[in-house]
């Protein structure tokens, strides 16, 4: 059998990184990989994750399993980011969380649970949206179809487009939202178009899937999670996603969770059960340890008002590099407007390059980037945006 295998395609954005670290050239750039580095250019660990790893390693006094759903601790934390100040939704016990391997098992476990319990068919997903996501719901049996999004041209959400066509999904599909910070486009909702998509997903019965792999890392951890609040304000089933391989720096401990919400504590425990039930036939039970990092980290009143200024920090390093990339590549004299990037959210942003120029840019001058020309801002920095902004402009 192994011998009749044709080797697998790389991973579009994945592959990339493995051709960056082939590459011999000292002044390669990846801004392809979604990953934050810091003023220097590395990934670093939180200060807070630090104090409270020391916590869990002096406390920890068994390696037993984790319950299927996770820590009761960690699914009460979760829910004070996702809804702040004693929510009703929380009070009444109609969200009920479980701890996944990161943002990725909570997105597949949800689309398993869709598929067999929900006994769903479709997902519709934006246009353009994160490449992983027609694999992960397309390996769960879903088929995937596409709403619009993004208005290419005015580089900017196309609301009206995106509106209508969501009045036109069939009754009961499932919706696929980018809870803030889209990926890869930059381009979110606003409280009115929010609003909008609330009221369309009701008169159309959808089942709502949320991917909220930024939270804090746009405009604050209580904005970002605006929209999930707006979506959660009527009765109504949601599956929301969660990862904190981002605004906590857990890349490689693989934390993230899977949140239920619906009208009653006893549709969201039936709807939980089965969620449990779709963990115990995947991977059993959750890792432990970055989920009692993040755990301990916002239920401790201290270390949590640390952690937000650390997010709070690269959050505004993000910015930062927004407004210098635009701006430096005005002074190498490009004529076209990148001023778009300053009014996006979160480390992506859709750069309008196509696939000859990332191409060139690859060859000639060692700049990793997506073959959609999206580019992580947040791999920018001060030291090498002269290079960045020269090379692009050389392709422009």
């Amino acid at each position: 059998m192994f011998k009749d295998l044709e080797m697998a395609p790389p991973d579009p954005i994945l592959g990339l990184t493995d051709a960056f670290n082939e590459d011999p050239n000292p002044r390669k750039i990846n801004l392809g990989v979604g990953v934050y580095k810091d003023a220097s250019g590395k990934t670093p660990v939180m200060n807070t994750v630090k104090k409270a790893e020391e916590r869990i390693l002096r406390r920890e006094n068994t390696k037993n399993y984790l319950p299927i759903g996770g820590s009761a601790e960690f699914g009460a934390a979760v829910q004070t980011l996702l809804f702040p100040g004693g929510d009703e939704i929380v009070r009444q016990k109609r969200a009920l969380t479980a701890q996944t391997p990161g943002g990725t098992a909570a997105l597949r476990v949800a689309a398993d649970f869709l598929k067999t319990a929900g006994k769903k068919n479709r997902i519709w997903v934006s246009e353009p949206t994160w490449p992983n996501h027609s694999q992960i719901f397309r390996a769960a049996g879903l088929e995937v179809s596409p709403y619009p999004y993004y208005d290419a041209a005015n580089k900017s959400l196309d609301g009206d487009s995106m509106i209508q066509a969501l009045g036109r999904i069939p009754e009961g599909d499932v919706l696929l939202l980018h809870g803030c910070c889209h990926n890869p486009t930059g381009a979110d909702p606003d409280p009115d178009q929010w609003k909008e998509i609330s009221s369309v997903a009701a008169s159309r019965r959808l089942i709502l899937l949320v991917d909220l792999a930024y939270q804090g890392l746009g405009q604050g951890l209580e904005e970002d999670a605006a929209g999930i609040r707006v979506l959660c304000g009527s009765p109504r089933d949601i599956l929301i996603a969660s990862s904190f391989s981002k605004n906590f720096g857990l890349y490689r401990e693989r934390v993230g969770a899977l949140t239920v919400v619906s009208d009653s504590a006893e549709t969201a425990a039936r709807a939980f059960s089965h969620v449990k039930a779709t963990i115990r036939a995947n991977y059993s039970n959750p890792p432990s340890h970055g989920g009692a990092i993040v755990a301990t980290i916002l239920n401790d009143p201290e270390l949590r008002a640390e952690w937000e200024g650390e997010v709070r920090e690269i959050r505004d390093r993000i910015r930062d590099m927004r407004l210098l990339f635009a701006k430096t590549l005005k002074a190498r004299g490009v004529r076209q407007d990148f001023s778009f990037i300053s009014r996006q959210n979160g480390m992506f942003s859709f750069s309008g390059l196509n696939k000859e120029q990332v191409e060139t840019l690859r060859k000639k001058h060692a700049l990793y980037i997506v073959g959609s020309g999206r580019i992580n801002v947040a791999g920018m920095t001060v030291e090498n945006m002269d290079a960045l902004c020269t090379a692009i402009a050389d392709v422009l």
